[in-house]
């Protein structure tokens, strides 16, 4: 692993590890293998994954909980029909200003409208740009590196952990289906 990949790597595991010390129960989500992995790329015709995504699937790939929750995401959830439908999304905006849109990686589509992908032409860099498709609206990079979008898409385990102890303190006893995702000890 050359220096590039291992600061993706660490830069991953560092948030990770910061949102599972803010309360976030690690057993809550579930990563993917490096064969589950690559069986995802492949579904979408792509070789490579950069190190940060492979990184990140480590983690979530399999289960993401309230890593970008209500959005497909992972190794069980991402494949050839996500792709097949971020490349029509791409096509029907008018525009392509990707340099290798077929060779584009999907990590995550939400709600069928919107995809955040790695243009292929990225796939050899440690962490790549991320980009939105969005129908009929846009498709930009939105994040510098899948360091960044990983980050970004954090969810705030101490928020989450402050309002179940308010909903506690409360003596509420149906709490939110979130509510066993966050420790509260």
């Amino acid at each position: 692993m050359n220096t590039e990949e291992q600061q993706a790597v660490e830069a991953v595991r560092a948030t990770f590890e910061r949102v599972v010390s803010e309360g976030l129960r690690a057993e809550s989500v579930a990563g993917a293998s490096d064969e589950e992995i690559d069986a995802m790329a492949a579904a979408q015709g792509v070789d490579r994954v950069p190190a940060a995504v492979r990184e990140v699937l480590r983690h979530i790939g399999v289960r993401n909980g309230l890593w970008l929750g209500g959005t497909a995401l992972g190794v069980h959830r991402i494949g050839e029909k996500q792709k097949r439908n971020a490349l029509a999304t791409l096509a029907q905006l008018g525009g392509n200003p990707f340099v290798d849109a077929e060779g584009m990686l999907v990590l995550t589509e939400h709600q069928a409208y919107t995809y955040d992908v790695v243009d292929g032409a990225d796939l050899d860099r440690a962490d790549p740009p991320v980009w939105v498709i969005s129908e009929g609206e846009y498709a930009e990079v939105r994040w510098p590196g899948v360091t960044n979008w990983f980050e970004g898409n954090a969810p705030s385990a101490a928020e989450y952990r402050s309002r179940l102890r308010v909903l506690r303190g409360l003596g509420k006893t149906r709490l939110p289906p979130w509510a066993a995702d966050i420790r509260t000890d």
